[in-house]
């Protein structure tokens, strides 16, 4: 291996070890804050690519349908609450969430689709039609167990896992897609050209960490969410709701998986099921921050992005062991420092 060679695949580390951050990042603030491992946050990245491949190549994404869907069942269950505590208070913005937008979105694809607009617009469409459906599955699966142990938990979000890939495979099909680069050309550094592509995810990915620390550290509902990570209990005493705290939650992640996955599907051809692996790399640098830690996990998934690179290079057939033998490491340091904790403590 010589040094062209070196930094080639340097350059693939960073750009996926960029995109495992975003995940790992997203992983972590949804165990913070709900106690829930979100396995199903990788369907979210397979959810927004294919639904901008589907746009920008003219054909209605399956998740304008699964929105209707999602938003119907929602609205159902919410009227029913209703029905039980006799009071209709916050209906008619229930209504307008989970009814009138999800119907305003489907009557406008149509015409998103069959127009060859800018891709800007097909990102910012598809995003509208994920970034619901984060809340929508907290409402339906999580919120009415949201008191149970870690264990059921997990349990459920292996469940969710499994039926959101079964709907991608309906709603997409077993085909692959890829979409158009963000940016096209190449920027010579030294002997080896990096893709614009490459610099305009690093970019995207700095910019939308920096947009999550400003968000948790300057405005009121990310203080609430800190607050919420750190006692449950102390956080409803203090009059901050846990479900609005899940719903946000779900919400930042599933933007944070549907804009990683149109990041990565001008490089990678993205199948129904192309979501899951991805997620769990992120899901293997959340475990170097111990599902706790920002700053380890985003060290964590540099360091996974660049072994997986070299190890492709090295040894391609055994590149996915190499990465996710790291977790035995990784979860034995820990073990020798860490002390039961009950989930309120």
């Amino acid at each position: 291996m010589d040094t062209t060679i070196a930094l080639i695949l340097l350059q693939d580390g960073i750009l996926n070890g960029a995109i495992y951050a975003l995940l790992g990042l997203a992983l972590v603030l949804v165990f913070l804050v709900t106690r829930v491992i979100f396995i199903p946050q990788g369907e979210f990245v397979t959810f927004g690519a294919l639904t901008l491949a589907f746009v920008v190549n003219g054909r209605m994404p399956g998740t304008v349908i699964l929105l209707l869907i999602a938003g119907a069942l929602v609205f159902l269950l919410e009227l029913l609450s209703a029905w039980r505590s006799r009071s209709l208070a916050g209906m008619p913005r229930k209504f307008l969430v989970n009814i009138v937008i999800p119907v305003a979105v489907y009557f406008a694809a149509p015409a998103i689709v069959s127009s060859q607009l800018p891709l800007w617009v097909a990102v910012l469409f598809s995003l509208a039609v994920v970034i619901p459906l984060g809340p929508m599955v907290y409402r339906l699966v999580y919120q009415p167990i949201a008191e149970a142990s870690v264990l059921v938990l997990l349990i459920t979000s292996v469940a969710v896992h499994f039926a959101l890939t079964g709907l991608g495979l309906v709603f997409f099909g077993p085909e692959g897609w890829r979409t158009p680069p963000f940016m096209e050309g190449e920027i010579s550094l030294g002997a080896v050209s990096w893709s614009a592509q490459t610099f305009f995810v690093m970019g995207a990915c700095v910019l939308l960490i920096l947009a999550l620390w400003g968000f948790f550290g300057k405005t009121l509902y990310g203080r609430a969410l800190r607050a919420t990570a750190v006692n449950r209990r102390g956080a409803r005493l203090v009059g901050i709701s846990t479900n609005m705290s899940g719903s946000l939650t779900f919400t930042l992640a599933a933007a944070i998986g549907a804009l990683s996955g149109m990041l990565i599907a001008p490089v990678t051809t993205i199948y129904y099921d192309t979501g899951f692996l991805i997620g769990l790399k992120g899901f293997v640098a959340a475990i170097f921050g111990g599902l706790i830690s920002y700053p380890a996990t985003l060290f964590g998934a540099l360091f996974l992005g660049v072994l997986e690179a070299f190890s492709s290079f090295w040894a391609s057939a055994y590149k996915e062991v190499i990465v996710f033998t790291m977790v035995i490491p990784v979860l034995l340091w820990r073990s020798f420092g860490s002390k039961h904790v009950d989930d309120e403590e």
